[in-house]
């Protein structure tokens, strides 16, 4: 492999890909910037062209003449390729055509890079190009670049973090003025931070991507959106928030990625120097003390912590999405490769040397909040402890309060209470099959609420 040198001394060429939100604002800022850019790489770059799937649409006030509908012949006449169209196919198809073309790519693809991004890295490699992604995870915020390079004499152990603004603005708003889940995500649709169809956001799969990206990277691992446990906020209550917010918590949705004991995990033994560890990648809503720094994280505002062996814990924060700040991460991504274009060299190439194991979730180890609603009658707590005995589970903290008969629920000759367990750090398995055992107990009339905690 030999890096893509251009000496010709003429402009770079940058073809762009998608001429959305992100898109439109990288061209824009590639134009109006044009002359400090030149100044930063050393040569001038010529945007030649855009592609875009229907012709004819008032962009911003782009030039017309920069636009076309045929990505593929555009992407054979460029240094570099920056695509922000999102999703598998085309563009898959068209980071491999340019690549195969001695193009380097900017991307802000985090689906494609946690579902193909080997492949993509194999072929970048082959070619002598670069293939950069700082926009896929946490938007402007410089994440990737320190994680890759500036880490990478140390040992990263845990990444933990908000990664998605669209759900980190719809929790916050469900603690700060008490909406439902539903009027919450109304009010993200209709300022912008929810797409209409919100499912990608709200079911987790966005963070899941950013995880498996940020895992690979931490962990010198290949680790595929499919390796993430992944659970969005739709089951995510007021009665959630509120409860949440007696412990004198919040919740969010965390994406965590830490190093484990892999146990007896097949291939569990690890390579060069991670002996018996494994990678435990989950997105998942959680209960925070408002005493971390990530339950101040506010709106649609990312924040992610990477801990490390030397660098002790180091906290990243700031416009998780939009426009312009995602741009300005595409647009530092562009200068770096193009530089390389000019003068030679190649930035960072995939490091998954390590080969861990990817550990199934019920190793993660968490702690887990349970809310239930229990017959008022001698015995019951310690029925319910038993239970948590036998799966080896430890209680930290027991808050029981009596309620009134209700006739809704055919108890109106018998009142109940509520019974409130935190546990103490625990495999999730045990806790989770803890819960399923407290449901079977007679005295049990229901499991009202589940969620984990993290943060201590």
């Amino acid at each position: 492999m030999s890096a893509h040198v251009d000496t010709a001394g003429g402009p770079l060429r940058v073809a762009l890909l998608g001429c959305g939100v992100v898109g439109s604002s990288v061209a824009r800022l590639l134009l109006a910037n044009a002359d400090d850019l030149a100044a930063r790489v050393g040569r001038p770059l010529e945007l030649v062209g855009i592609a875009v799937r229907r012709l004819g649409r008032d962009r911003a006030g782009l030039p017309q003449e920069l636009f076309t509908t045929d990505a593929e012949e555009l992407v054979t006449r460029a240094d570099v390729v920056v695509e922000v169209i999102g999703g598998i196919e085309p563009a898959r198809g068209l980071i491999l055509r340019a690549i195969e073309h001695g193009a380097s790519v900017v991307t802000a693809n985090k689906a494609l890079l946690a579902d193909d991004g080997p492949k993509l890295y194999a072929a970048a490699d082959a070619a002598g190009v670069d293939l950069y992604y700082e926009a896929a995870v946490a938007g402007a915020i410089p994440l990737l670049r320190p994680m890759r390079e500036s880490l990478a004499g140390d040992d990263v152990r845990r990444v933990l973090g908000i990664v998605n603004g669209t759900t980190n603005y719809v929790l916050d708003k469900m603690d700060s003025t008490g909406s439902g889940f539903s009027d919450a995500v109304a009010q993200a649709q209709s300022l912008g931070y929810a797409e209409a169809d919100p499912t990608a956001d709200v079911e987790g799969f966005d963070a899941a991507a950013k995880a498996a990206i940020l895992a690979s990277l931490a962990f010198h691992t290949r680790v595929r959106a499919h390796d993430v446990h992944r659970e969005g906020i739709t089951e995510v209550s007021a009665a959630d928030v509120r409860a949440a917010a007696e412990m004198d918590c919040v919740v969010k949705l965390l994406a965590i990625c830490e190093l484990a004991p892999s146990g007896d995990a097949p291939n569990g033994n690890g390579k060069n120097g991670h002996a018996g560890q494994g990678v435990s990648v989950r997105v998942h809503p959680a209960m925070i003390p408002r005493t971390h720094p990530l339950a101040g994280v506010r709106e649609a505002f990312n924040a992610v912590f990477v801990e490390a062996d030397a660098a002790g814990q180091l906290m990243f924060y700031g416009p998780g999405a939009g426009g312009d700040p995602t741009a300005s991460a595409v647009l530092g991504d562009v200068v770096a490769v193009a530089r390389h274009r000019v003068v030679g060299g190649l930035g960072p190439r995939e490091s998954a040397y390590a080969e861990l194991p990817v550990l199934p979730m019920g190793r993660a180890r968490t702690r887990y909040y349970i809310s239930l609603d229990v017959a008022d009658r001698p015995g019951v707590l310690a029925a319910v402890a038993t239970e948590f005995a036998r799966h080896e589970v430890s209680i930290q903290q027991v808050r029981q309060s009596v309620h009134e008969a209700d006739p809704d629920r055919g108890d109106a000759d018998a009142p109940g209470a509520e019974l409130v367990i935190v546990t103490h750090s625990a495999p999730d398995a045990a806790l989770s099959g803890t819960v399923e055992a407290l449901a079977r107990l007679d005295a049990v009339r229901g499991v009202t609420s589940v969620m984990r905690v993290e943060g201590d």
